[in-house]
């Protein structure tokens, strides 16, 4: 349930074409539903804008295909991350409108169209090894109503091929910055752009990137003003806070 429903709600109380009663009775769960299992927030949206979004991982399928269920009749747009494909494939048997993004993890239905701003967020990687957080990160900005810049494979050992995109990465509101190894390229971009740029350090690397340690702490200590960091292959965490940046009025 979002704004607009509960605006909806309220007209029809004025009108008379429902009593407060019947409202009431849709509202009984309101602002939770406890399965048992979880407690399914359906008061988020209507607080912070966006619907709760599922972290798939360690959940069983029925878990999740009951998670599904209950917000799509909350007219929730349901984002579920850190999916596999077996998951997808459950729940599209119950919910046929589930769209499976592979590369990105993510299973989606859409329920109701989220305000799109005219600005846009890129998501730049230094190598194509990082383009599945790349891909978590993009998929979820999408999904949370934005027009995403993709620009992979252009990190520092071949710096013109970001120069080159540098007219379009100028144009976006905000900027993502994905890269394992040293993570060398969110102080690069840092120090090129006059965005925000939210750094993801990946696990990707040899031995001594300490699966993505050194690029997380590389990029904790940038020299270059204005780069915050999300944790180790968070890509949503950083499509998140991006998409909060990009549609600020």
């Amino acid at each position: 349930m979002n704004r607009n429903d509960i605006e909806k709600l309220l007209t029809e109380i004025r009108d008379g074409s429902k009593s407060v009663e019947e409202v009431l009775n849709i509202l009984q769960d309101f602002p939770y539903t406890d399965l048992g299992y979880a407690k399914i927030d359906n008061h988020r949206e209507i607080r912070t804008g966006y619907p709760e979004i599922v972290y798939c991982a360690g959940k069983t399928t029925e878990q999740v295909i009951g998670i599904f269920r209950l917000m799509a009749t909350k007219n929730n747009n349901i984002i579920g991350t850190r999916a596999g494909k077996e998951m997808y494939e459950a729940i599209r048997e119950i919910l046929p409108e589930a769209v499976w993004y592979p590369e990105a993890r993510i299973i989606s239905i859409p329920c109701h169209e989220m305000e799109k701003p005219d600005t846009a967020i890129a998501v730049i990687t230094a190598g194509t090894s990082d383009i599945p957080v790349a891909e978590e990160a993009a998929v979820t900005a999408e999904l949370l109503g934005n027009t995403v810049v993709r620009i992979y494979d252009a990190g520092v050992a071949g710096i013109h091929r970001l120069v080159d995109k540098l007219p379009e990465i100028r144009k976006c509101r905000v900027v993502i910055v994905i890269a394992g190894m040293e993570g060398a390229l969110a102080s690069v971009v840092g120090g090129l752009v006059n965005k925000p740029v939210i750094a993801v350090p990946t696990s990707v690397g040899y031995g001594a990137s300490f699966g993505g340690i050194s690029a997380l702490l590389a990029m904790l200590t940038s020299c270059s003003a204005g780069v915050t960091v999300v944790n180790i292959d968070n890509g949503f965490g950083a499509a998140f806070s991006a998409s909060m940046i990009n549609q600020m009025k």
